[in-house]
């Protein structure tokens, strides 16, 4: 994949819409979630009419809360899982990317404070549309040693969220796939907290 990469969504969709394209703008992912499901199950697409199925998410549980979200290709082969950190993802996003039982990955939102104030900003009307130019929460993935490999910005937009992807190390194509496919997963969880 080219980057830098964008995530964009739209806000006032009935249902939730996630559209992943490259630094030249072409389509690589999208997701179209479906309404009141029990237990989640996203179908990633290569293309906005939904008829080249890439990937498959499903949880592992009814809640969500501390869910694990499985990745599996359309042959059914197992790719991986990221898996919210429970009770530290309250205050702060942090969520395990994992192969097996073994964390491989992380996502950690950089500065919760800045997500909370944009949150409760977008509530206001007009301040709301506002604070879409002023606070951008940034996420940042890195490999279970610590090292930094993909920063995930929100971008100023009007009745959307856009979602800058930038690459700040060497990943192999695995770790690209792991990693983006937990960060669709992460961005349709956390869209309703900012």
């Amino acid at each position: 994949m080219e980057y830098p990469a964008n995530f964009s969504f739209k806000v006032l969709a009935l249902s939730p819409q996630l559209a992943v394209t490259d630094a030249s703008e072409n389509l690589v992912y999208y997701v179209k979630q479906k309404l009141f499901k029990l237990k989640e199950e996203v179908t990633v697409f290569a293309d906005r009419e939904q008829t080249q199925p890439l990937y498959k998410i499903n949880a592992d549980r009814i809640i969500d809360f501390s869910a694990r979200y499985h990745f599996s290709d359309m042959a059914g082969v197992g790719l991986g899982s990221v898996k919210r950190q429970g009770m530290k993802s309250l205050w702060k996003a942090r969520y395990d990317i994992l192969d097996g039982e073994e964390i491989v990955m992380n996502i950690a939102e950089e500065n919760p404070w800045i997500r909370m104030v944009d949150a409760v900003l977008e509530q206001i009307p007009l301040v709301g549309i506002a604070t879409s130019y002023l606070f951008h929460p940034k996420y940042l993935v890195s490999r279970a040693d610590g090292t930094p490999i993909l920063r995930l910005t929100k971008q100023p937009a009007f009745f959307e969220g856009k979602f800058r992807l930038d690459k700040l190390a060497e990943i192999s194509e695995i770790e690209e796939q792991r990693a983006i496919l937990s960060l669709l997963m992460m961005v349709l969880l956390e869209r309703a907290r900012g």
